[in-house]
């Protein structure tokens, strides 16, 4: 086997207090939708998390599913993240995720009592133990718009093995 990793990153801002795009759109983090907190700008449910997640993924497997693929995804009306992370693991062919690590910046909403939970569904999500995803969140001291309130930010490390090929036959 060979060990191998991915980074992927997302960032979204919040939508403006008043915005008609707010009404009825939750905030989502890791596929768990969130009480608190103005729901994040995008074309899908803008849940960061999981595209950070997608990106990493796609990282390991050469195979971009934000961009084109996603938009493409959202004008059909598939605007739930899950389904990009489920498209981007079709990809991955042999390469089996063995771990995944994420930090969050955000000042708000609070995350340390939904971290638990946020592990919890992207592990079933992806078929690994919860003790095989890792999920912290800080403010970043204020240093970015993401520490000072305007939007979030999330960065996801991917590790992966991949078998040994047979290279005797060539």
């Amino acid at each position: 086997m060979i060990s191998i990793s991915a980074i992927g990153q997302d960032s979204h801002r919040f939508l403006p207090d008043g915005d008609p795009a707010a009404k009825n759109r939750p905030l989502v983090l890791g596929g768990v939708v969130i009480g608190q907190g103005p729901p994040l700008e995008g074309n899908s449910d803008a849940d960061v998390v999981l595209h950070a997640l997608t990106n990493a993924i796609s990282g390991l497997c050469g195979e971009p599913v934000l961009g084109e693929v996603a938009d493409a995804m959202c004008r059909s009306g598939i605007a739930d993240s899950r389904a990009y992370v489920s498209l981007a693991l079709s990809l991955l062919g042999d390469i089996r995720l063995t771990h995944l690590s994420f930090s969050i910046e955000a000042k708000r909403p609070h995350l340390t009592g939904l971290i638990d939970r946020i592990r919890e569904e992207i592990a079933g999500m992806v078929k690994l133990p919860v003790s095989r995803v890792a999920v912290t969140a800080t403010t970043g001291e204020g240093l970015t718009s993401c520490g000072r309130g305007e939007g979030i930010t999330c960065l996801c490390i991917a590790s992966a093995v991949l078998p040994l090929q047979d290279h005797s036959s060539k």
